[in-house]
C-alpha cells in the first residue's frame, strides 16, 4: 500500500511546492528591478550557504551543529526520498543512506525541540512551536517506512492501518517541510533564504568581502523614486532578503535602540515589511513588540504607504528614527539580511518628499546646506582652535604624503583636544601633512543617514572637486564616520582615496620606529570600539596595538569587538532624540563599569560626546590621539630597540 501512495503524496508535495515557489516569486517580483547574475548567483549558492552563511551561525556552536545535522539531514533525505520512494529506485545502498540523513535529521530536531522547551525572548513563538515537532514527524517518517527498503522490516510488514498511519506522519512532515516551504510557515526561510543568498543586493559580502557604503541614488533622473513609500519601491531581492528571516531574533538581542526601550525592534521591522509584501496587519506576529507599541494595530499592502501621515501603517516614523546604523543587527544576522539600508532607504522617503526629519533633524540640514557644517556655524573659523600651530595648508603647498581631514570635530570644543593631540603625534613622527582648512566641507555622513541624499552628493562632489586639485598619498582622520564615508561611499561619486584612521596610521608609525612612548603609569583601561572604525571597516586591531605600545593592557568589556555596544551617537541619533526608557550611553558606560576600568580609550569624536555626557560616569573617556601625544618621548637612536621601554614598568 505504500508503495502506491507513498509517489502520490511525494509528488504531489512537490507540485504544490512548485506553484507556491511561483507565487512567492510574484510577491517578490512586485519590487523594482535590480539585476542579478542568476547563473553565476546559483553556482555561488552553495558556498556562500555552507561557508559564509556559517560563519555567522557558527558563532553559537550548539545551534550551528544542530543546524548542519538537522537542515544537512533533510535536504539530504528529501532527495534521496525522491530517488527511493518517489522514483522507485530503491536498493541497499541508498535505502541505508537514507536512514543515516532521516536519522541525523532527527537527532537535531531533538535539540531544536529542546531550544524550544524554554526558548529565549528574542525567538519568535506561535507556529515556530510546531516546528520541532514537524521536523521529527518528517524524519522519524522517512526512517520508518525506509526499513523495509534495506531488509530491516518485511516488506509486507504490519497491516493497511499501520501504513496509513505512517503515511500520514509523512504527510505531516512533508506539508511542514515541503508544500510549507514556499506557502509560508517556519520553513519558508529555506527556500527564500536560499534564493537570497544567491541574489543578494551586496555579492560583494561573501567570500570574505566586506560591503557597509549606502548606495547612491539617481538623482537626475526625473522618474526615480527618492527612497522607498511602499513596500514594492524596495528592489525585488531585498524584498527576497526580508521574506528570508528566520525569526531567530540575533538582531534583536544586539540592537542598542531595543535594549534602551526605544520603539524599534529589527526583527520586527524586517516581519513587517513582510506583512506588507503581502498585505495585511501585523497581528499573527508572535516574537517581541516594538517596546511601547502593542502588536495587531498596523497593516500594509505592496503599494500602501509604510509610514503614513495619518491612519494606520505598517510602521511608525519613529522607529525609522531610532536605528543608530551601527550595524549589528547585520553583522549578527544568519541570513545576511541588510536592516541598515531599508532604515534608511524608508527615510530619505520621510526627508527627501516630506521633509520630515524629526527634532532638530532639519534644522541641522538646513545648517549643512548653508554653512557647510551641521552646526550652522560660520565655516571662515574652521581653524580657530589651530591659531597657534602653524597648520600646513593644501591651498599653499599643492600636495603632501598626508592629507588630514579635520572633520566636523573641528567646531567642537571637546574634539579639537584631540586634534591638536594628533598634530602632536603627526609631528613627533616628523610626517609630511597638510590641512584643507576652509576648504574642507561636511563628509556629508549625518545628511545621509538622516536620509537627505541631495545634500549628501552635493557636499560629497564639493569635497571630490576640491581633493581633485592637491595631491596626497593618503587621508587620515580622527572621525570613523568621514573615514567611512571617504573611502567607501565617495568612490561611486568618483571620489577614491587611501584613507585611513589615525589609529592604523599611529600603529603604522610606531611600527616603523618613528614613534616613541614612556611606560604607561595610568589605571586600568579598557577600550571602545566605534561602529563606523569596527562593524562597518574591520579595523578591530590596530587601535589595541597602539594601547598595547603604550603599556596598557586592555581590559575588555564583555561586548567588544565586532559585538561592541553602539555609543548611541550613530546615524543622526543624538538629533532626531527618540526617547525610551534609558539612554545608549549609559549603557555603554555600565559595560565600563563592569571591567573596573578608570579610564575608557575611543577612537570617535561622537563616541567621546556620547560617553563623555553620561552623569556620574565611572571612567575617564580619553581618545587614542590624547593617550599616545601624552607619552610622547625622543626617539631612540637608530638600531636601538624601543621594547625595554615596556619593561621599566615593571
Amino acid at each position: 500500500m505504500l508503495e502506491t501512495l507513498l509517489p502520490i503524496l511525494i509528488f504531489a508535495a512537490l507540485g504544490l511546492a512548485v506553484i507556491g515557489a511561483w507565487r512567492r516569486v510574484r510577491l517578490w517580483r512586485q519590487g523594482r528591478p535590480s539585476p542579478v547574475p542568476l547563473l553565476k548567483g546559483l553556482a555561488a549558492m552553495p558556498r556562500r550557504y555552507l561557508v559564509d552563511l556559517h560563519h555567522v551561525v557558527g558563532r553559537d556552536k550548539v545551534m550551528s551543529n544542530t543546524h548542519v545535522a538537522t537542515a544537512g539531514g533533510f535536504v539530504a533525505a528529501a532527495v534521496l526520498m525522491i530517488l527511493v520512494h518517489g522514483l522507485g529506485l530503491a536498493n541497499p545502498v541508498l535505502g541505508g543512506l537514507l536512514l543515516l540523513a532521516s536519522a541525523t535529521m532527527f537527532v537535531g530536531s531533538l535539540f531544536v525541540a529542546k531550544r524550544r522547551r524554554n526558548p529565549p525572548a528574542r525567538l519568535s513563538r506561535g507556529p515556530w512551536m510546531r516546528l520541532p515537532k514537524s521536523l521529527m514527524a518528517f524524519s522519524l517518517g522517512v526512517f520508518l517506512i525506509t526499513l523495509p527498503t534495506v531488509g530491516v522490516l518485511p516488506e509486507d510488514f504490519g497491516s493497511w492501518i499501520l501504513a496509513l498511519a505512517l503515511a500520514a506522519v509523512v504527510v505531516w512532515g512533508l506539508g511542514e517541510m515541503v508544500f510549507g516551504m514556499t506557502w509560508g510557515g517556519p520553513m519558508k526561510h529555506a527556500f527564500a533564504g536560499a534564493l537570497h543568498l544567491a541574489f543578494h543586493r551586496r555579492a560583494e559580502r561573501f567570500g570574505g568581502g566586506r560591503s557597509t557604503g549606502l548606495k547612491a541614488l539617481d538623482l537626475d533622473d526625473p522618474d526615480a523614486k527618492l527612497g522607498v513609500e511602499t513596500p514594492s519601491d524596495f528592489t525585488w531581492n531585498q524584498l527576497l532578503g526580508f521574506d528570508a528571516c528566520v525569526q531567530c531574533g540575533r538582531c534583536e538581542a544586539v540592537c542598542p535602540a531595543f535594549a534602551a526601550g526605544q520603539p524599534l525592534n529589527p526583527k520586527k521591522l524586517i516581519q513587517d515589511m513582510v506583512v506588507g509584501l503581502a498585505g495585511g496587519s501585523d497581528a499573527a506576529y508572535a516574537g517581541s513588540p516594538y517596546p511601547g507599541k502593542p502588536v495587531g494595530e498596523h497593516h500594509g499592502s505592496p503599494q500602501g504607504p509604510i509610514v503614513a501621515r495619518e491612519g494606520k501603517a505598517l510602521v511608525d516614523a519613529e522607529t525609522l528614527w531610532s536605528c543608530t546604523t551601527c550595524r549589528a543587527c547585520v553583522e549578527e544576522c544568519p541570513m545576511m539580511i541588510e536592516h541598515v539600508d531599508a532604515i534608511v532607504d524608508m527615510r530619505r522617503h520621510l526627508t527627501l518628499e516630506h521633509g520630515n526629519t524629526p527634532n532638530k533633524g532639519a534644522e541641522v540640514l538646513d545648517n549643512l546646506i548653508a554653512t557647510d557644517n551641521p552646526g550652522g556655524l560660520d565655516p571662515g573659523s574652521r581653524l580657530h582652535w589651530a591659531a597657534d600651530l602653524n597648520l600646513p595648508l593644501m591651498a599653499e603647498r599643492g600636495e603632501a604624503e598626508v592629507l588630514l581631514w579635520l572633520g566636523d570635530g573641528a567646531f567642537d570644543m571637546r574634539n579639537q583636544r584631540t586634534l591638536r593631540a594628533l598634530v602632536k603625534v603627526l609631528r613627533a613622527a616628523e610626517v609630511d601633512f597638510a590641512v584643507l582648512g576652509n576648504e574642507e566641507r561636511d563628509s556629508g555622513d549625518v545628511a545621509r543617514r538622516l536620509g537627505d541624499e541631495a545634500t549628501f552628493q552635493s557636499l560629497a562632489r564639493r569635497n571630490i572637486a576640491t581633493l581633485a586639485r592637491y595631491r596626497f598619498q593618503r587621508i587620515v582622520t580622527c572621525d570613523p564616520h568621514s573615514f567611512h564615508v571617504l573611502g567607501n561611499e565617495y568612490g561611486e561619486l568618483g571620489g577614491h582615496y587611501a584613507v585611513q584612521h589615525h589609529s592604523t596610521f599611529i600603529a603604522e608609525l610606531y611600527d616603523a620606529g618613528r614613534l616613541a612612548f614612556a611606560p604607561w603609569k595610568g589605571g586600568r583601561v579598557t577600550y571602545h570600539d566605534p561602529c563606523y572604525l569596527g562593524r562597518y571597516n574591520g579595523e578591530y586591531e590596530a587601535p589595541r596595538n597602539v594601547l598595547k605600545a603604550l603599556g596598557i593592557e586592555v581590559k575588555e568589556m564583555e561586548r567588544s569587538g565586532f559585538r561592541s555596544r553602539c555609543c548611541g551617537g550613530g546615524g543622526g541619533a543624538p538629533i532626531t532624540d527618540i526617547p525610551g526608557e534609558r539612554r545608549i550611553p549609559d549603557m555603554r558606560m555600565n559595560d565600563v563599569k563592569e571591567t573596573g576600568a578608570e579610564l575608557v580609550a575611543v577612537g570617535c569624536p561622537q563616541c567621546t560626546a556620547m560617553l563623555e555626557g553620561v552623569v556620574d560616569a565611572s571612567a575617564e573617556v580619553r581618545d587614542i590621539a590624547e593617550l599616545v601625544a601624552d607619552a610622547l618621548v625622543a626617539r631612540p637612536a637608530a638600531g636601538a630597540s624601543r621594547r625595554p621601554q615596556a619593561e621599566e614598568v615593571i
